[in-house]
């Protein structure tokens, strides 16, 4: 090997590479450690336009900061996407660096619908199930009631934005929405009248049923004017009432 030159000048060349390498990486290592890229400032934006309305300098600094480590540099921005996406309110959190010194946040907060299930969290109105400041959201909203099984919140938003379009005509809205264990529907609406729907024969099963309460809907107020408690619609001919004083069902049977 010792005599053979072109081996020998491969070596060295190769040797001479890597002790460049290494003289390169430890001087970036050395610029990258200096004061000024040490981070002074973490500014957080709302998505577009939109003002934060719950995300505020002390929920941040008691949620996100003491989970941030590092410099501009070796600072990981999943793990302070992560520490943002923990804060009470925060839906999604996005994160870039600016130089030299400053990391960008942008911050998707949650809007709340109304609460859900008897825990006290909140329901979004993107379906999103989450933990936050009952008042706080109670303060800029006045929040519907929601419930239902582990992993239907969607199709619970779902199914109160279609009441509120199916109620429109008799110019009533949904205080109120439950899905049961049984998979049941029921709903309360702002005149304080509970309308119980049932389970879901086929895709229009609930529609049906609504339809035929806003078709009767004016005739029993006349009767009974704001006595009306609860309507029960599950039958495929007719509805039980109960109102202040009493109770009666037309025709039908029960499904």
């Amino acid at each position: 090997m010792w005599h053979d030159v072109r081996m020998l000048n491969a070596t060295t060349n190769a040797l001479l590479g890597v002790l460049v390498l290494s003289l390169l990486a430890s001087g970036l290592w050395w610029v990258a450690q200096r004061p000024m890229f040490t981070l002074k400032t973490i500014r957080i934006e709302g998505v577009g336009e939109t003002a934060l309305r719950h995300v505020n300098a002390s929920t941040v600094r008691t949620a996100a900061l003491p989970r941030i480590k590092g410099n501009f540099f070796t600072a990981n921005l999943d793990t302070v996407r992560v520490a943002f996406e923990a804060v009470p309110w925060v839906r999604k959190a996005s994160v870039r660096r600016e130089w030299p010194n400053k990391l960008i946040v942008t911050v998707e907060e949650h809007e709340p619908l109304g609460t859900w299930g008897e825990d006290g969290r909140l329901l979004s109105v993107k379906g999103d199930v989450f933990t936050a400041n009952l008042a706080e959201a109670e303060e800029d909203h006045e929040l519907a009631e929601f419930d239902g099984p582990e992993g239907s919140a969607k199709e619970v938003v779902a199914r109160y934005r279609e009441l509120q379009d199916w109620f429109k005509p008799v110019s009533l809205t949904p205080d109120a929405v439950r899905l049961s264990s049984r998979y049941a529907w029921s709903v309360r609406l702002n005149n304080g009248m509970t309308v119980e729907l049932g389970r879901e024969a086929n895709s229009t099963t609930v529609k049906d049923r609504v339809e035929r309460l806003v078709k009767i809907y004016p005739q029993l107020v006349t009767r009974l004017q704001d006595r009306i408690e609860s309507v029960d619609m599950r039958y495929p001919n007719g509805l039980a009432l109960k109102a202040t004083g009493l109770k009666f069902g037309i025709d039908g049977k029960k499904k």
